[in-house]
């Protein structure tokens, strides 16, 4: 079978990669026109105050956590999975960070004195423990979806529920308090590159690293290892990978492994970020992740997708959100646009797959 699975492996790599390019660089370029005809409008209608250095680098950094979580839906997404959890896994994640960290960082007399003589085993081990919460979920659905042949829909849609209801358990239902400030002042928000430019600061932070870092980590294994290869062949035919030696069902396992890991990142990123666990945001960041990796060129059938169009994506519903509060529009129009991105990306996804049987 070894045999098999290396002949089927140079196929891949020699198929996939022409296919691959022409798809995406049209679906790249589709995504980039929508995106700067979005900045187009609010710069429009709201000036300087849309359109400045300072506002695109709050942009850059709001957009962190959903470009951790594109990445993870792309390689679902890519073998014609879903990920339905990763909104409620990235609050599950964050909360189990909180309450770690709050326990490693002292004494209950230290935390209700808001003193913290701990916070440097306990900033690190919470921040861990929330990634392997995510890790966990990711391996949870993978185990079910690949074990008990259930549709990744219904077993993430599951997950979703219960991860929402054990970080709700967790947290009282309410914002987790007494988190120490450090892992906000000295971690999230630390300046780790700083310039002016137009007059304003421009600031580089740890979340922005570790996000972009990311994305350029799994743009090189999409396209150039054996684990991106496989991936795009599992979503152009399940059956066919398994003919020539693929284990199937352990890369669907590692891919939804993945997606968690993402999803669990972006949890401990929140916590860095905001320094407190809030169990009432976050829970339409699937559909944000869904549209930023479809729009951005990954086909809900499978096989085809890249990092570079899923994170040009994600700017998409991050810019609709920064122009609609600074348009001063009521947030709940904010889930409307992102739904409204979504039901577009599907339509373009659509006439994308039916251009492709043409060729």
């Amino acid at each position: 079978m070894s045999g098999a699975s290396e002949a089927y492996d140079e196929v891949v790599t020699d198929v996939m990669p022409a296919r691959q390019r022409y798809l995406s660089r049209l679906s790249n370029s589709f995504t980039l026109g929508i995106l700067i005809v979005i900045i187009a409008i609010f710069a429009a209608r709201n000036g300087t105050s849309f359109l400045n250095a300072r506002n695109f680098n709050d942009i850059i950094i709001d957009s962190s956590q959903l470009v951790v979580l594109t990445v993870g839906m792309t390689f679902v997404i890519i073998t014609a999975g879903i990920d339905l959890s990763i909104g409620s896994v990235l609050i599950l994640s964050s909360v189990v960070a909180a309450k770690v960290t709050i326990a490693l960082s002292g004494t209950p007399q230290d935390i209700a004195r808001f003193e913290f003589p701990t916070q440097h085993i306990g900033i690190p081990v919470g921040l861990a423990a929330g990634v392997l919460t995510g890790l966990l979920c990711g391996l949870i659905n993978g185990m079910l979806v690949t074990r008990l042949q259930m549709p990744s829909f219904i077993v993430t849609l599951g997950m979703l529920g219960m991860a929402l209801g054990l970080g709700q358990l967790l947290s009282g239902g309410t914002s987790v308090p007494n988190v120490p400030p450090d892992v906000q002042t000295a971690i999230g928000l630390r300046e780790l590159v700083g310039f002016e430019l137009g007059g304003q600061r421009i600031r580089i932070t740890p979340p922005v690293v570790i996000a972009y870092g990311i994305a350029l980590v799994a743009a090189v294994v999409l396209n150039r290892t054996r684990f991106g290869r496989y991936t795009y062949a599992i979503g152009s035919n399940a059956a066919a990978s398994r003919r020539a030696g693929i284990n199937v069902d352990l890369h669907l396992v590692k891919v939804f492994a993945l997606s968690g890991l993402m999803a669990g990142v972006a949890g401990a990123m929140d916590l860095m970020r905001f320094g407190t666990a809030s169990v009432g945001s976050h829970q339409s960041d699937n559909l944000a992740a869904i549209s930023a990796a479809v729009i951005g060129g990954t086909s809900l059938f499978g096989g085809i997708g890249t990092i570079g169009g899923s994170v040009v994506g994600a700017f998409i519903p991050t810019v609709l959100r920064n122009g609609l509060v600074i348009t001063r529009i009521e947030p709940f129009w904010q889930n409307v646009a992102i739904g409204a991105v979504l039901i577009l990306a599907v339509y373009i996804d659509q006439r994308r797959r039916k251009a492709e049987e043409r060729m």
